[in-house]
């Protein structure tokens, strides 16, 4: 029951990007097509799945066992830019299109704070590997969740009559503030 219970708080309730406000630079600046935030949105769960993994791993068997918990936030920077970088070399080889549409922000995803904080809330809250795995994978489909959200939104808001002074960032930032508001309603459902 646990298990469920920290998915669902990752993914809606505790959304890193519409709650935390984590990861809001690839949030704008990806969301304005459906196809990338999609694609965006899966490369960041793979990065944030695996490094919840590696990350427990490195601080329950290395870390904490010398004495050297100091070291967390160099140890799991490393191991964040060495996944992006993977995810990458993935993308530019199997999608040379998909490749170009996520352009910078896909290398951006190592400085994404949401993956890094990800790994530091699995330490505070003391979250086993199982924990941490699917904490990783709720957050990873949150923070999917979220851009598509902001995507389909931009998308329809193409072919809607915006005031020219709302037009561009001012309707992104209302549009990113209700969404927040929104996922807000859902804070105090559950507590992990």
């Amino acid at each position: 029951m646990k298990i469920i219970l920290i998915f669902i708080s990752a993914a809606v309730i505790n959304n890193f990007v519409l709650t935390y406000f984590l990861g809001l630079c690839p949030f704008v600046g990806v969301s304005k097509r459906l196809s990338s935030a999609v694609s965006m949105g899966m490369a960041v769960t793979f990065v944030m799945t695996i490094s919840a993994c590696v990350t427990w791993l490195i601080y329950n068997l290395l870390l904490v066992p010398y004495h050297i918990e100091i070291l967390e936030y160099v140890s799991f920077i490393l191991v964040i830019a060495s996944l992006v970088q993977l995810v990458e070399m993935f993308v530019r080889k199997i999608s040379k299109p998909l490749y170009d549409a996520l352009g910078i922000y896909l290398p951006l995803i190592t400085t994404n704070c949401a993956i890094l904080g990800l790994a530091l809330f699995a330490v505070l809250r003391h979250y086993n590997f199982i924990e941490s795995l699917v904490f990783g994978i709720g957050a990873g489909a949150g923070f999917t969740l979220a851009l598509v959200i902001m995507a389909g939104i931009r998308e329809e808001l193409e072919l809607a009559n915006v005031p020219r002074y709302f037009k561009g960032a001012g309707i992104t930032m209302i549009i990113a503030a209700s969404l927040a508001l929104a996922f807000m309603g859902f804070s105090g459902l559950i507590s992990i």
